[in-house]
């Protein structure tokens, strides 16, 4: 299922935020920072791979 890319940006803004709130007060290698950057890593992954194959067509 492919999302839309206006679904993707909405996602990773969520996300930043989330990350932003969960590095506050914490450290880089905190496991709560690292789940949060490494959610934001996977949607920006779908967002390129998504921006990759519009290009291509």
């Amino acid at each position: 299922m492919s999302q839309s890319l206006n679904e993707l940006i909405k996602q990773i803004e969520e996300l930043r935020s989330e990350l932003i709130r969960a590095k506050n007060g914490r450290t880089y290698t905190d496991p709560e920072v690292i789940a949060a950057s490494q959610a934001l890593d996977e949607v920006l992954d779908k967002y390129q791979e998504l921006l990759d194959k519009n290009s291509k067509m």
